[in-house]
């Protein structure tokens, strides 16, 4: 599908408001706008369009964020993100077992969403002749370039929202503060952001694992 803007994402959402608000601002933002509202949908669309990026939440009725997730990176090999109002451990695993490119928490604004979209643009493979170049790990897969492979699940991910998430999830914090709060923890432990977020993301994770007290 020919797209003039800077790139074209599918916006997925159960929640009819939401979806609405996503699909305005990322079209003002400029970009090209594939909306569904279910998953099911979603992977028509994807196969129909190929996208550059979705943007997906994760509990949905019917075929979940994660299930269309795993068929855009499997099949399709396009990058993906997650916007859920959920960062339990389970979640946050499966969020980095995928390979997702950021992670975002619920509720945010459109303002806080396009930045991290630009982002995920920005290191994207380059364009040619105004399409995106797709990874890909099998031969003949949509834009696939030779000697290029998908990310290894978990390789890509914004770590500190993921971390940032967490803190909002288990201390019922907005965004600001949470992020305030690991900001606050990475200097009194002398640590770069990242690393103090990945720590902090392996620890919830070390405690989730089955058969710990």
């Amino acid at each position: 599908m020919a797209m003039a803007g800077k790139g074209s994402i599918l916006v997925v959402d159960d929640d009819r408001l939401v979806l609405a608000t996503l699909t305005h601002g990322l079209a003002q933002a400029g970009y090209d706008i594939i909306d569904a509202d279910n998953g099911d949908d979603a992977i028509l669309l994807a196969r129909e369009h190929l996208p550059d990026l979705a943007l997906l939440d994760i509990r949905m009725e019917g075929k979940s964020g994660f299930d269309v997730a795993a068929y855009l990176r499997e099949v399709l090999h396009i990058p993906f993100m997650f916007l859920s109002a959920f960062a339990d451990e389970d979640t946050v695993r499966q969020v980095r077992a995928l390979g997702a490119v950021a992670y975002l928490v619920k509720p945010l604004d459109i303002g806080q969403i396009v930045p991290t979209v630009e982002a995920a643009f920005a290191n994207l493979p380059k364009r040619a002749e105004g399409t995106l170049i797709r990874p890909a790990s099998a031969p003949g897969a949509p834009g696939a370039v030779p000697g290029m492979a998908m990310p290894t699940p978990g390789a890509g991910i914004d770590i500190v929202s993921v971390a940032v998430g967490v803190l909002m999830h288990r201390y019922s914090l907005p965004r600001a503060e949470a992020l305030a709060r690991l900001t606050r923890l990475a200097a009194d432990e002398q640590r770069g952001l990242a690393d103090q977020a990945g720590r902090l993301v392996d620890a919830v994770e070390l405690l989730a694992r089955p058969g710990r007290d």
